[in-house]
C-alpha cells in the first residue's frame, strides 16, 4: 500500500513540475497532454491487475495440475497396498510363481511412487514407516510359505499407513489451496488499494489539467465581461495559457481599446454637438423673446403667433437635447444619491413643468396625495416622471385623462402614469424601451420624438433595482414603476444601456 501513495505522490509533484515549467503551446497540445496523463495511472492500474491476474491463473494452474497427480499418486498407492497383499495371499494359497512376479512389479511400483510422494511430505512419518515396511515386504518371496503366511500380518499396518498417507497428502492439498486462497485476497486487497491510489491520482490529474484549461477561459469571461460593462481594469494580467487563448486575449485587448477609442470619439461628438446646437437655439430663443417683447416693434397678431410657434419648437427642441444628454449620461455608470423624498411633492414639481402643454391639450390631471415617503435618487426619478408625463402629453388624446398613482407595500413602491389615447400596438410592445425606436403612432406636434425617452427612464428604473413596465389599465395606456426597499448605505452602478422602446418620445 505504500508503494501505490509513494506513486501517487510522485506523479502529482511531478506533474505539478512541469506545468510550472512547460506549458503547451496550443490547446491541443494540452488536451492531448491531459488525455495522456489522466490515462497514465489507469495503464499502470491495467498493467498491474493484469500481473496480478496472470500470476493467481499460473499459481491456480499449477497447484491444480499438483493437487490432481498427487491425489491420483496417492490413490494408486493405496490400490497398490491392497494388490501387494492380495498376491501374497493368493501365492501363499495356491503357491504359484507367476503371483510372485506380480507382487515384485506391485513391489517396485509402489516404491516408486512412493519415492515420489515423500518430495510432497518429506516429514511425514507414516511415508518413513512405509518406506521400512517396504523392505520387510520385499524379502516375503524369499521366506518359506510357512513364514511368509506368518508374515501376512504385516500388511496391515501397513494398509493404516497408505490410509494415512493419503489423508496426510489431502491435508497438505487443502493448504495449499487455502494459501492460494490467503494469496489471492492479499492480491485483491493490494489491488483495491492500488484502484484507489491510481484513481484518485487520476481524478486530481483530471482536476489539474481541467484547472489549467478553464482558467485562461475564465479569464477570457472576465476579461468580455468587463468589455461589455465598461468597467474593465486596464492593469487585467495576461492570459497565461495555449497560445489560441493567449492570441484571443491578445484581441480582446485590441477590441477594448477600440472600443475605447469609439467611446471618445462618440463623447467628443455629443460635446460638440449639444454645444453647436445649443448656441445658436439660445440665440433663436432669445431674438424670438426680444420680437414678442416688442423691441423691434410692434408685431400683429399673426406675427405673434408664428413667434409662439418658433418658441415653442425651440424649447421642445432644447428638451430633445436634453434628452440626448440624459441617455448619454446613464451609458457612464452614474452612481444613486439615495435620500427619503415624499413622491407627491416630486410628481408635482415634475407635473408643473408640464402646465402649460397640459392645459393647451385640455387634459384632465388627477395626482395622487402625499406624503408618500421613499428612499429615491431625486434626478433618476425626476427623469421617469419627466419622460412618462412628456409621452402622455405628446401621444395622450386632445380632452383626455392623465392619472398619476402611487402606493406602498413592504418591500416596494409602485407608481403608475396613465393616459387615454390611442394603444400602443401589439407589433410594438414587444421592442418596448428600446432605444431610437420609433413606433406606428406618430407623436403630436411640431417636432418628431428623439426615441429615448422611454429607454431613459426604463435605465433610470434600473439604476434604482427597479422595473418600469407597460401594463393593462382602464385608461389606454399605463406605465407602472416598481422601485424596492434600498438601505441607506446602498449604492450601485447602472449596468450599460440595453432595452427596447416602442414609443420613445
Amino acid at each position: 500500500m505504500v508503494l501505490p501513495f509513494t506513486f501517487f505522490y510522485r506523479t502529482l509533484a511531478m506533474t505539478s513540475a512541469v506545468s510550472r515549467r512547460w506549458r503547451p503551446r496550443s490547446l491541443l497540445q494540452l488536451v492531448l497532454l491531459a488525455f495522456l496523463m489522466v490515462m497514465l495511472p489507469l495503464a499502470v492500474l491495467m498493467f498491474q491487475a493484469g500481473q496480478a491476474l496472470s500470476e493467481l491463473s499460473r499459481l491456480a494452474d499449477v497447484s491444480a495440475r499438483q493437487a490432481v497427480e498427487e491425489t491420483r499418486r496417492a490413490r494408486t498407492l493405496g490400490a497398490l497396498a491392497l494388490e501387494l497383499e492380495r498376491s501374497a495371499r493368493q501365492y501363499a494359497v495356491v503357491e504359484q510363481e507367476s503371483l510372485l512376479d506380480i507382487y515384485d512389479e506391485r513391489l517396485a511400483e509402489f516404491r516408486r511412487l512412493l519415492a515420489r510422494q515423500r518430495e510432497l511430505l518429506p516429514d511425514d512419518p507414516d511415508v518413513a514407516a512405509l518406506s521400512e515396511q517396504l523392505d520387510e515386504l520385499a524379502e516375503l518371496p524369499d521366506l518359506p510359505v510357512e513364514q511368509l503366511k506368518e508374515r501376512l500380518s504385516a500388511f496391515l499396518p501397513f494398509a493404516q499407513h497408505t490410509e494415512a498417507m493419503r489423508q496426510a497428502t489431502n491435508r497438505r492439498i487443502d493448504e495449499r489451496l487455502d494459501d492460494i486462497r490467503a494469496r489471492a485476497e492479499s492480491v485483491q486487497t493490494r489491488l483495491w488499494w492500488q484502484t484507489a491510489a491510481l484513481v484518485s491520482a487520476s481524478l486530481l490529474l483530471m482536476l489539474l489539467f481541467t484547472r489549467l484549461i478553464i482558467r485562461p477561459i475564465r479569464q477570457l469571461e472576465r476579461h468580455i465581461l468587463g468589455i461589455g460593462s465598461g468597467s474593465q481594469q486596464q492593469s487585467t494580467a495576461p492570459v497565461q495559457g495555449p497560445a489560441e487563448l493567449v492570441r484571443l486575449d491578445e484581441r480582446l485587448d485590441w477590441l477594448s481599446s477600440r472600443l475605447d477609442e469609439l467611446e471618445e470619439q462618440k463623447q467628443q461628438f455629443l460635446r460638440h454637438m449639444s454645444h453647436e446646437l445649443k448656441t445658436p437655439l439660445a440665440s433663436v430663443r432669445e431674438g424670438s423673446a426680444l420680437l414678442t417683447d416688442g423691441v423691434a416693434g410692434e408685431l400683429t397678431q399673426h406675427q405673434r403667433e408664428i413667434l409662439e410657434l418658433i418658441d415653442a419648437s425651440g424649447s421642445e427642441l432644447q428638451h430633445l437635447i436634453e434628452q440626448l444628454l440624459d441617455y448619454n449620461l446613464l451609458q457612464h455608470n452614474r452612481r444613486l444619491e439615495l435620500e427619503r423624498l415624499d413622491l407627491a411633492t416630486v410628481a408635482k414639481e415634475v407635473l408643473a413643468k408640464h402646465r402649460l402643454a397640459l392645459q393647451q391639450k385640455e387634459m384632465r390631471v388627477e395626482c395622487f396625495d402625499g406624503p408618500v415617503s421613499w428612499r429615491i435618487d431625486r434626478i433618476a426619478t425626476g427623469r421617469i416622471l419627466d419622460n412618462l408625463i412628456s409621452n402622455a402629453v405628446a401621444y395622450g388624446e386632445d380632452g383626455g385623462e392623465l392619472e398619476i398613482r402611487a402606493r406602498t407595500t413592504p418591500s416596494s413602491l409602485v407608481l403608475e402614469v396613465a393616459n387615454s389615447g390611442e394603444s400602443i400596438p401589439d407589433e410594438d410592445r414587444e421592442h418596448l424601451f428600446e432605444a431610437f425606436y420609433q413606433g406606428r403612432i406618430r407623436r403630436k406636434g411640431a417636432l418628431k420624438g428623439s426615441g429615448i425617452g422611454l429607454s431613459v427612464a426604463a435605465d433610470c428604473a434600473r439604476l434604482q433595482q427597479g422595473t418600469l413596465e407597460l401594463v393593462e389599465d382602464r385608461l389606454s395606456v399605463c406605465f407602472r414603476l416598481t422601485l424596492p426597499v434600498m438601505d441607506d448605505d446602498e449604492t450601485e452602478t447602472l449596468p450599460a444601456l440595453t432595452g427596447t422602446d416602442a414609443r420613445n418620445g
